[in-house]
């Protein structure tokens, strides 16, 4: 005798594994950033471009440093998404937005770069929004 499955807990099933990979992709996001901090604390004069009319300029250790705790944030945040805590949907929302808006400011020196990591902000987002009512209820 075959044994049917609910629809909508297949479905759950599948956006939880949303969750997941919002998770390791928050975690490499935080891992990054991490790397990117350090390369700015450490070597200062990398992060400065010309732009029209004159030159743009970082306090390239503040932002650094900024970038750094952010890294650690987002990689504690993805661990807590592994571990289906309550509070790290809605953390990792907000720090995948606060994370997007300092790519913006980067995108003058580091365009590539910063629209990828706002590609993959936004993946996260998709995936912890999206779907989040099929998640509670496939609980």
């Amino acid at each position: 005798m075959s044994t049917a499955h609910s629809p909508q807990v297949a479905e759950s099933g599948t956006w939880a594994g949303w969750v997941r990979f919002a998770a390791v992709i928050l975690l490499v996001n935080g891992l990054f950033s991490v790397i990117q901090g350090l390369a700015a604390i450490l070597g200062p004069n990398a992060y400065y471009t010309g732009a029209q009319g004159g030159l743009l300029l970082f306090d390239v250790p503040g932002w650094g440093w900024f970038t750094v705790v952010l890294g650690v944030v987002l990689i504690a945040t993805a661990f807590g998404l592994f571990g289906e805590a309550a509070w790290a949907r809605t953390t990792a929302l907000v720090l995948v937005i606060v994370s997007s808006l300092v790519q913006m400011m980067l995108v003058p020196v580091q365009p590539w770069w910063a629209i990828i990591i706002i590609a993959i902000d936004m993946t996260i987002i998709y995936a912890l929004v999206v779907r989040g009512d099929e998640i509670r209820q496939g609980r």
